[in-house]
């Protein structure tokens, strides 16, 4: 049944994909830095995107052993700038993500990368493949990104004084 769906429409539909979820990363992060942050709301994306492992059940998706270390390692450049753009700052007894002006620029240079390489790969690398690629990539941007999240919140909340009970 989806098997007579031509390949570039798979495409075209997880690019325009691609671009929502994008946009609706960089508007939740714009919100999120008007409220103080926690551990639960560092760790939960992490956690919530590991579900995203379960498309590797399906032979579709699955990514030979160098290509899965291609797209881990270039997830773990990336989150590089990303580390390095995370700041927090502490207002009052709080502990708020501090907005980062670069930020905005670089998801948005983050959503063109991954649409000009989904657009040249996806002529020599199954769609289903470069899906899986993709997911690799992004969790492993992810996933460091926010574990240098976490050890900066706690040496930070570490510094603040209790809150009078």
């Amino acid at each position: 049944m989806l098997s007579n769906i031509p390949s570039q429409y798979y495409v075209i539909g997880s690019t325009i994909m691609a671009i929502i979820m994008g946009s609706f990363v960089m508007v939740l992060r714009m919100r999120a830095s008007k409220k103080p942050t926690n551990e639960k709301k560092i760790i939960i994306p992490p956690i919530a995107m590991s579900s995203g492992a379960l498309m590797f059940l399906f032979a579709q998706f699955r990514v030979p052993p160098m290509q899965i270390l291609e797209a881990a390692a270039v997830g773990m450049v990336f989150s590089t700038i990303l580390i390095a753009t995370s700041k927090f700052e502490v207002k009052g007894h709080d502990i708020y993500l501090k907005r980062s002006k670069a930020f905005v620029f670089i998801l948005v240079g983050l959503l063109i990368f991954r649409v000009v390489a989904k657009m040249i790969l996806s002529s020599s690398i199954d769609v289903g493949e470069l899906a899986g690629m993709f997911w690799i990539l992004a969790f492993a941007m992810l996933l460091p990104w926010r574990i240098a999240m976490l050890i900066q919140f706690k040496k930070i909340k570490k510094t603040i004084p209790l809150k009078n009970m």
